[in-house]
């Protein structure tokens, strides 16, 4: 037997592995202008885009945990960009809300995206192939949230 299945180069898993440390890697010298990492820099894209969302909204968007979600929101607050709040409605819920520190690091973050895909052009990556591949991406990523959420309460397809 020879085990193709088991070489590297042979896997899907691998390339998407390496191609999102690499992206982060891109990311990060303008993030550290920012002071701020990667799963930061995500956060606050969810509430530049709608801000006062839960801590529950942001993980499930995040595709995280909250108890992973909890200790990054806690820094974040620390570094005085956003602010965590008791529902009044529900205590159980949390609201994670913008500083006027965090809403101005939009402002400097907004060239962030546009850098990257610039610098993907060059290595001969159009923006239309850069989107497609996003769109397939997501496809597979509900794919597999789909397939967990069912093994997570016993209900997986053979």
């Amino acid at each position: 037997m020879s085990f193709e299945q088991l070489k590297l180069s042979n896997q899907f898993c691998f390339p998407v592995y390496a191609a999102s440390r690499l992206i982060t890697r891109v990311y990060q010298p303008h993030l550290d202008k920012l002071g701020i990492t990667y799963p930061q820099y995500l956060v606050l894209m969810i509430l530049w885009e709608t801000d006062g969302v839960t801590v529950n909204e942001i993980s499930q968007k995040l595709i995280l945990n909250t108890n992973t979600v909890t200790p990054l929101l806690k820094r974040m607050e620390s570094q005085g960009l956003i602010t965590r709040k008791r529902s009044e409605s529900d205590e159980r819920k949390v609201i994670i809300q913008l500083t006027d520190k965090g809403k101005a690091m939009r402002l400097e973050a907004v060239t962030i995206p546009e850098k990257l895909v610039n610098g993907l052009n060059k290595a001969a990556i159009t923006l239309e192939e850069l989107i497609e591949t996003r769109s397939k991406l997501n496809i597979l990523i509900d794919f597999l949230r789909e397939k967990e959420g069912q093994a997570e309460s016993g209900k997986t397809e053979e």
